[in-house]
């Protein structure tokens, strides 16, 4: 058992490496009971995740993707109000961190989610902690390197790509960074995945002769949440439960 005051001011010291701009308020989204026993994960706050944290008897549900973003109207209505009248009700803690873990070197969606696909750390593309380099212990054939992100994350990617190259030198991130092609490729790797695809990666991918995965949002960032809640759940004596969604996109 911890106090939440504790446990927030523990996850601000840990994840907020490096700072930056986000488009979400990270930490504490809603405030609820004031010890901490039971901590379910999930990569958003949905109302089927909110449903599962009652029923388990969570006091915390920590989550990737939160309540609130800077782009939300002020208005609680509709689903937000569904959501947050839920959460209050049962007196839950919501906290959410989004950028911070996409890209903590340790618990990050990046940097669990190359562990889980045996790629070698590079590091991170200069100027983007977001975006990691890295390198397949051997190279593969396009074909063979999307089997291997379908058997890891267990969702066929969408592959765009016609060069002979194999692949060797990868980049990566999770969620909807499908913009960060172009400089994935003018750093000189042979591939690059993300969560989701946009048109022009089409073109990128064919005219500088690199291959582009959308392996799926989702998929992508299921990772790192539950790193976090295995850690808490050692260093704090909490019971710590991951909660999955099968969203497709």
């Amino acid at each position: 058992m911890i106090q939440v005051s504790e446990l927030d001011s523990y996850l601000q010291q840990t994840l907020n490496f490096p700072p930056k701009q986000d488009y979400c308020p990270n930490g504490m989204q809603v405030g609820g009971t004031l010890e901490i026993k039971k901590v379910l994960t999930a990569v958003t706050a949905s109302e089927a995740a909110i449903d599962a944290a009652i029923e388990w008897n969570a006091d915390l549900l920590l989550v990737h993707h939160g309540l609130f973003w800077k782009s939300d109207e002020f208005r609680i209505v509709g689903m937000k109000k569904m959501r947050l009248k839920k959460i209050l009700a049962a007196d839950l803690n919501i906290m959410a961190w989004h950028l911070p873990l996409d890209s903590h070197p340790v618990y990050g969606n990046n940097a669990q989610l190359g562990a889980k696909l045996g790629i070698r750390s590079l590091g991170t593309l200069l100027g983007d902690t977001t975006v990691m380099l890295g390198e397949l212990e051997s190279p593969m054939e396009a074909a063979e390197f999307a089997l291997h992100l379908e058997k890891t994350l267990l969702r066929k990617p969408l592959h765009i790509g016609n060069s002979p190259r194999k692949i060797k030198r990868v980049g990566w991130s999770s969620g909807g960074a499908q913009k960060r092609l172009e400089q994935i490729a003018l750093a000189g790797c042979d591939a690059y995945f993300t969560g989701e695809v946009s048109e022009e990666c089409y073109h990128v991918a064919l005219e500088y002769g690199v291959h582009f995965f959308a392996a799926g949002h989702h998929a992508t960032e299921q990772y790192g949440v539950q790193a976090l809640g295995t850690h808490l759940a050692e260093k704090f004596s909490l019971e710590h439960k991951y909660f999955d969604l099968a969203n497709p996109v």
